[in-house]
């Protein structure tokens, strides 16, 4: 056995310990997007293995209920994990980021009427483009 003088030995400790840990051995952490209303038309980033909610909140107004529809994907990038409606008119869903390219979260708001009022004949769409890399 070569003995190693104690310097040499503390050097390559300290060598061990700060040396970066390589990318593929980094923990993966999943970032969680939340998207409203005020989101329509956005486009945001995102990367696999992240968690997008959206949380679209119904209106009321002059008698009128607005309510959305369940947001839903057009594509395989993104799987929608969970939906559902609010008593208010909101709408909810979350979706898992599954792999690479560009995908769409759509939903659209339609009036409910009351008693004795008419809604307008109007569908009001929610879109947000979603770039996956």
């Amino acid at each position: 056995m070569k003995a190693v003088p104690l310097s040499a030995a503390l050097a390559l400790t300290a060598l061990a310990v700060c040396a970066p840990v390589p990318a593929a051995a980094q923990p993966v952490r999943a970032e969680r997007v939340t998207l409203t209303n005020a989101d329509n038309g956005r486009t945001v980033s995102a990367h696999t293995g992240d968690d997008i909610e959206v949380a679209l909140t119904g209106s009321r107004e002059n008698g009128l209920a607005y309510f959305w529809s369940i947001p839903a994907s057009d594509s395989a990038v993104l799987h929608r994990t969970a939906g559902g409606k609010t008593p208010t008119g909101g709408a909810t869903a979350r979706f898992r980021v599954e792999k690479d390219g560009i995908a769409t979260i759509s939903a659209t708001k339609h009036c409910h009427s009351g008693g004795g009022h008419l809604c307008p004949l109007v569908v009001v769409p929610w879109k947000v483009r979603v770039e996956v890399k």
